[in-house]
């Protein structure tokens, strides 16, 4: 079998008020090229359009891939890295505290696309300069105000 290809996935999500508006930014770079995928959410959390940055990033890939995932987001990269999520679900989506943890559904969905692929996740210091995370940062927010622009079209 071929060695996997060597993806890399840049993330990011933003919020206007948490709850509110979202965006999520994702960047995917293979062999030097590369393509961009943004969306936004009327009513959400910030750790929503995080996980849908990741979520949507991996699911754009045709076959399994090696994956360096690079997220701002320390409860995505916690919830993945130190067996977080994988503990929620067995528990049956519950934390050690016995609380219900949050974002099950995408979860689910990220553990799912997880299992297709070999990731390994970098955590890098949001709004520090990284010219990827920023780049991803100016895609969700961008999806924001084309959100709210398009939301301003719909009453006119």
């Amino acid at each position: 079998m071929p060695p996997a290809k060597q993806v890399e996935l840049f993330t990011d999500g933003a919020c206007s008020g948490n709850p509110g508006p979202g965006g999520w930014g994702a960047l995917l770079r293979y062999r030097g090229k590369e393509k961009e995928l943004c969306g936004a959410d009327p009513s959400t959390t910030n750790n929503r359009m995080e996980l849908t940055a990741i979520i949507e990033g991996l699911r754009a890939l045709k076959e399994p891939c090696a994956v360096r995932l690079v997220t701002d987001s320390k409860y995505a990269a916690d919830g993945i890295t130190k067996g977080w999520a994988e503990g929620w679900r067995k528990n049956g989506w519950r934390k050690a505290d016995k609380k219900p943890a949050l974002n099950p559904d995408l979860w689910e969905e990220l553990l799912a696309l997880l299992a297709r692929h070999t990731v390994t996740v970098e955590w890098v210091k949001g709004h520090d300069g990284h010219p990827e995370n920023e780049r991803c940062d100016a895609l969700a927010t961008g999806a924001i105000a084309k959100l709210r622009q398009s939301e301003k079209e719909g009453r006119a």
